[in-house]
């Protein structure tokens, strides 16, 4: 591409030796809908990140590395669950014990039913081994409740990833006692990014969730998708949450970024790509290409600027074709070819919607 606008601006420059048409590139003048903007800043931030602590005490003896990329439910720590696996063990013999138990009452019940319908068994003998048989059968619900938290105690020895992400700090390490709620370690998704800025209270007014607006990363313009706006201010800053998304790659945490701001309602102005402008010392101007492939130089004053096009008033209609390359070595009259002809013509009256324009 490079490469290509070098080539063409060796062509602008000998545009026009012995009355040859100059080459130049055009765009069309079109109503769009745009409003005045403001540039505040925002900071690219994880949409997951977490602090993991420990719910169990114990021994530490495994943390993840810092810089160790997981995956969702990957183990990051592990606590020494020597006691809880003992602990287990017991619980198991104790509800081999009640199982075996309840099973000896059961058959005893049976056999007493059977000597009472003979008259050979007294009824309380016979009620006292059903109310045994209960009381076993609700140690070994208990028992196995045992097991059940045991086992659950067990699994918390072993802190696992709640997302993806990378491992960002360690905060605690191997060999280290901790304690329940001790925080050990730092994890943040890389992947699910999104950008945080403070606003102004007002921006209520102009901007809802769902549109787009412009981000500026150094000198390059990104279009984004708003998140959300969180319509509830600060007490003492009297600023907004505003969420944007953004596209998977290319991202880093922390990173500053600008975004453009509506700060009026939306209003449909004639726009013009910001290429088109000639500025120079008595007011700007762009060059307009008639009926006759000639090139007219046109005064005009210019409004607010939304992404790469800008709001003009001057002797421009809708529809009317403005240089936007080769146009700085035009004289007013001179002949031009336009090299994107055909593509100009196929959108040439083509309306441009509110979210092309300025995400309303």
């Amino acid at each position: 591409m490079f490469v290509a606008t070098l080539m063409f601006y060796g062509m602008t420059v000998q545009a026009a030796p012995g009355g040859r048409a100059a080459p130049v590139m055009v765009e069309s003048a079109r109503l769009v809908f745009m409003a005045p903007q403001t540039w505040v800043a925002g900071t690219v931030i994880s949409r997951h990140q977490a602090r993991l602590a420990t719910e169990v005490e114990g021994r530490i003896i495994y943390v993840a590395e810092v810089g160790t990329q997981v995956a969702e439910d990957d183990v990051v720590v592990k606590i020494d669950s020597t006691f809880v696996k003992l602990k287990i063990e017991e619980f198991k013999a104790a509800v081999e014990r009640d199982r075996a138990n309840l099973g000896f009452l059961k058959g005893e019940v049976k056999r007493l039913n059977r000597l009472a319908r003979q008259s050979n068994a007294s009824q309380t003998l016979l009620d006292r081994t059903r109310a045994d048989r209960e009381v076993a059968r609700n140690e070994l619900r208990i028992s196995r409740t045992r097991l059940k938290l045991a086992r659950e105690e067990k699994r918390r020895h072993f802190i696992r990833a709640p997302f993806a992400g990378v491992v960002v700090e360690r905060l605690m390490r191997r060999g280290e006692r901790a304690g329940i709620g001790d925080e050990v370690l730092g994890l943040v998704d890389s992947h699910e990014l999104e950008v945080q800025a403070r606003v102004p209270l007002d921006t209520l007014d102009f901007v809802r969730e769902g549109d787009v607006l412009t981000l500026k990363v150094n000198a390059e313009e990104k279009q984004v998708t708003v998140r959300a706006l969180v319509a509830a201010g600060d007490m003492r800053s009297r600023l907004l949450d505003l969420r944007l998304s953004l596209p998977e790659n290319g991202w880093t945490i922390c990173r500053p970024v600008r975004i453009a701001l509506p700060t009026a309602i939306a209003r449909e102005v004639l726009a013009i790509p910001r290429d088109a402008l000639v500025l120079r010392r008595d007011g700007a101007a762009v060059f307009r290409v008639n009926q006759e492939s000639a090139a007219e130089r046109v005064p005009i004053q210019i409004g607010v600027a939304s992404g790469p096009l800008v709001a003009i008033t001057g002797d421009i209609k809708v529809g009317d074709r403005v240089v936007t390359r080769g146009g700085e070595r035009l004289r007013p009259g001179q002949t031009v070819k336009i090299l994107n002809a055909e593509s100009v013509d196929k959108k040439n009256g083509t309306p441009l919607n509110k979210k092309e324009s300025n995400g309303k």
